[in-house]
């Protein structure tokens, strides 16, 4: 929001309503600490871009590299306490580079020169204290420059803060839950099948198989006899990495889950004012739809009566599930230890057994350290084509226009004309195998095929990609991402990673692909253009992705349980 803010506050506040100079004070005051490069190289200096509100200079402005006005956490500042001053004596600030004896920084800094120079023309900064601002008509430069400027080179860092408080005791409650088959409704799935420690969090299946199936992974089965799966789980598993961020404020790959008091629930859900109250935040929230999904985990009409209650409606489900909970001994007292209002196996309900859940996945999936995270924190270099990719994606490739912020992710919705396989996302008034994506959220026309911007922390951990999983590798989906409509023709069955099921369940894998018409809506809703990248610059890519792989990735914090207190076996 600080892009937003100088625009609101330092332009149309100093151009329109007064006339003084447009003014930045940090921290709190309208003097800079004097810096030296020393101190910067070690990431102690000032981080935000100043602007003195006061005509005459006393100090240095802190810069960026590339010459951004982000107000958050720079990698580098451009600063030399001994700079030469570039305009004259009145000017509104003097600015410097800083010094550096890497080359590739050198040829940086020597670049933003003239960038500055741009800066003190744009401003009229140099001409006098007592001269006034540019005239109202010549806004729209300034506006235009600043939009320029904010388009960042870099994400913002993320710390331990940023992510939503969890209490440890309902955390560890939640790993257990997390790993018990209790909950569902035949007791023979986890969230973890789905989502597991040795696979990063998913299951890295392009579909996954749900309830019914065996195994864990690319060893999953569909199950046997009366068991066996009905239908693959019709998208692709995503990851739970940093889902706790503060800033997620869209989960599913359609965005069928936002914060909204539009129910009085706190959520914009499925279940709409029938999901209860009480939940601690999104991904609490989150945790209770997989447990009412046919094909997920709640199981085939008439196998239990989890799933015959969903078929009236889904919060009639809810409390079947929390009543299994609460009949095990060892739960409640659990639950008695982490929650200050359950005194007795009765207390236990849905949102208890979500916000356990919420606690665990927003503790235990948390990801900033990976080597672009040091990069940023403290200047750590990348390896060359790492680095490379990363001016690759924030430039030329044009990758941050969507993979923006702190989570590289805009929490938006984009249209790639992915290759389309699987038993689709059907809808009672629309039965084709088909999934439309956002459009089956909105039911607005213009949404159809959009699906939400993925995180990118551990992304080289976390495939296959896109929301049906359509590309085994990195370089499939980059690709993709460079001419959509050329790889959708030169896409291959083989690509995906489907486990073999029952022959009825298979033939449904690829049928929406003999619907002429479908797949000629589907070609022509592209919302990203074309770019021309050589095969080198695509590894340069790659090897920015894996830059993003946290070091500590599969040591987590809790881990997977040796056992539950339901006493089934843990995957």
């Amino acid at each position: 929001m600080g892009f937003f803010n100088l625009i609101w506050r330092h332009l149309f506040h100093d151009f329109f309503l007064t006339d003084r100079r447009i003014g930045v004070a940090s921290n709190g005051t309208q003097d800079i600490p004097h810096v030296s490069a020393g101190q910067v190289g070690r990431g102690h200096a000032q981080s935000n871009l100043v602007i003195p509100s006061h005509a005459a200079l006393r100090a240095r402005m802190p810069f960026h590299r590339a010459a951004q006005i982000p107000f958050k956490r720079a990698l580098v500042i451009l600063l030399n306490p001994k700079s030469k001053r570039i305009h004259h004596a009145d000017q509104f600030f003097g600015v410097g580079i800083a010094r550096t004896r890497r080359w590739p920084e050198k040829l940086i800094s020597a670049g933003e020169v003239p960038r500055l120079h741009r800066v003190a023309r744009l401003f009229q900064f140099g001409m006098g204290g007592g001269r006034k601002q540019a005239k109202r008509k010549n806004i729209l430069p300034h506006i235009a420059f600043l939009v320029g400027l904010g388009t960042t080179a870099q994400a913002d860092l993320i710390t331990a803060n940023d992510y939503v408080a969890a209490d440890p005791l309902q955390a560890q409650l939640g790993q257990l839950l997390f790993y018990d088959k209790v909950l569902s409704g035949n007791k023979n799935i986890a969230c973890a099948t789905c989502h597991h420690h040795d696979l990063a969090g998913t299951d890295g299946l392009s579909l996954g198989i749900g309830e019914g199936g065996m195994g864990l992974g690319t060893k999953r089965t569909a199950g046997m006899g009366q068991d066996a799966i009905r239908k693959r789980v019709p998208r692709n598993a995503p990851a739970l990495w940093n889902l706790g961020h503060k800033d997620v404020r869209v989960v599913f790959h359609d965005g069928r889950l936002t914060p909204s008091d539009l129910f009085g629930n706190g959520f914009n859900s499925p279940a709409e004012e029938w999901l209860p109250q009480g939940l601690d935040n999104i991904v609490a929230a989150q945790s209770l739809f997989p447990l009412t999904a046919q094909f997920e985990m709640a199981g085939n009409l008439g196998e239990n009566d989890v799933t015959h209650a969903t078929q009236i409606r889904i919060d009639r489900a809810w409390p079947l599930i929390a009543d299994r909970v609460s009949e095990i001994e060892k739960y409640v007292f659990l639950f008695k230890t982490a929650f200050d209002d359950v005194e007795t196996a009765g207390d236990i309900d849905i949102t208890h057994i979500g916000n356990a859940l919420g606690a665990f996945i927003t503790t235990e999936w948390r990801s900033f350290d990976t080597p672009y995270d040091a990069f940023l924190r403290d200047g750590t270099p990348l390896p060359a084509q790492a680095e490379a990719g990363r001016a690759l994606f924030f430039g030329k490739a044009n990758c941050s226009s969507c993979h923006s912020g702190a989570l590289l992710s805009d929490q938006s919705f984009h249209a790639l004309a992915l290759p389309a396989f699987g038993p689709g996302r059907t809808r009672k008034f629309d039965p084709i195998p088909r999934d439309v994506g956002r459009m089956g959220e909105t039911n607005v026309l213009e949404d159809a095929y959009r699906f939400r911007t993925p995180m990118l922390r551990n992304v080289a951990l976390t495939g296959p990609y896109g929301h049906n999983g359509a590309y085994p590798t990195l370089e499939g989906m980059i690709r993709h991402h460079l001419n959509p409509a050329a790889a959708l023709q030169g896409w291959t069955k083989d690509l995906a990673q489907l486990p073999n099921v029952p022959e009825k369940v298979q033939q449904i894998d690829f049928v929406i692909q003999s619907d002429r018409r479908e797949m000629a809506r589907q070609a022509s809703k592209i919302d990203i253009t074309p770019i021309d990248l050589s095969d080198a610059e695509v590894d340069q890519l790659v090897a920015f992705m894996h830059a993003l792989t946290d070091k500590n990735h599969d040591m987590r914090p809790m881990g997977k349980p040796l056992a539950v207190p339901s006493g089934i076996p843990v995957d």
